[in-house]
């Protein structure tokens, strides 16, 4: 990991756009393996877009093997209790940082799903996308009282991974408390439709969408 820098109390993988700043900023947040190749590559894809991408290692050097649910299981329920507090530094260093023009979202896939709306929770992010985001129905009380920010929510149908009725009452929610939001349930897809890199959960046509609407989202709010 010798290619990660520092920001804040965390460390990660930093991708700029071409030219000179500042640009917006997107804080990429992983999924419950890690900060793995899949992750840096939609950093990569941001920057590409003309963001200032960081993708932050909230597991500090550690990372599970992709389908080694135990080991990534271990390292959530190591990493999970401070990794706000990660995010947050993370937040306030793009914040101050030259590169930034002040303008923050925030996207998270599974674990980062959750941890993505959680950073809205104490940050005044500009814009908040959640794939898929794993037991964030844990927190829906404090998103009643405290979320902010617009909400891009991204779904399949077939997720097992989510308690049914979850995302309908996460949309319900967003209503009750007048938060600008868009919830998408893409059809036949189950968790992690997202991640290209694996053939077993890729759905291309949901995928494609969704990086459609993610590029509209964070164009509308941060730019």
């Amino acid at each position: 990991m010798s290619d990660l820098i520092q920001l804040g109390s965390v460390k990660g993988h930093l991708a700029k756009p071409v030219g000179n700043g500042p640009w917006p900023a997107v804080i990429v947040i992983q999924e419950w393996w890690g900060l793995d190749d899949q992750t840096k590559s939609i950093a990569d894809r941001f920057a590409q877009e003309g963001y200032l991408a960081f993708a932050p290692d909230l597991y500090h050097g550690e990372l599970a093997q992709l389908g080694d649910n135990n080991t990534a299981m271990s390292l959530v329920q190591k990493y999970a209790p401070n990794a706000y507090l990660d995010l947050q530094s993370l937040f306030d260093a793009l914040k101050a940082d030259s590169d930034c023009n002040g303008k923050i979202g925030s996207v998270g896939f599974c674990f980062g799903g959750r941890m993505s709306l959680t950073l809205g929770l104490s940050r005044p992010v500009d814009a908040i996308c959640t794939f898929y985001g794993g037991g964030m129905q844990t927190i829906f009380d404090q998103l009643r009282t405290n979320l902010k920010a617009p909400v891009l929510g991204l779904f399949g149908d077939a997720d097992v991974s989510i308690p049914a009725g979850t995302v309908e009452e996460f949309d319900k929610l967003l209503d009750d408390v007048g938060v600008e939001h868009e919830i998408i349930m893409y059809p036949n897809s189950g968790h992690a439709f997202f991640r290209d890199s694996d053939p077993n959960v890729y759905i291309p046509e949901a995928s494609k969408d969704a990086w459609e609407r993610v590029k509209k989202f964070f164009k509308k709010n941060l730019n």
